[in-house]
């Protein structure tokens, strides 16, 4: 069985009004794997076309995690970085 690990995926939405729709049904679809998740408005009065911050804690496989990543990170007007924090 693969090793499990735990980590965090930093997703910045840019346009978070039009782009969060996506990232939110990917996210649920990989929900066995989230922990937690915090998410933030970059702007505190941003009304539209907002930027925002999502860090999501999770466990899994490094390819898991990678493959996840990476689904995030191809979608339009979305950044997302990964961090394995356990061996």
């Amino acid at each position: 069985m693969p090793k499990k690990h735990l980590g965090t995926i930093t997703i910045l939405v840019k346009d978070r009004q039009t782009n969060s729709p996506e990232v939110n049904r990917i996210l649920t679809e990989h929900g066995h794997m989230i922990l937690s998740r915090l998410g933030t408005n970059l702007e505190r009065r941003c009304f539209e076309h907002c930027t925002a911050l999502v860090v999501v804690t999770i466990e899994g496989t490094s390819k898991e995690i990678k493959e996840l990543t990476e689904k995030i990170d191809s979608l339009y007007g979305i950044v997302a970085k990964k961090s394995i924090v356990t061996d």
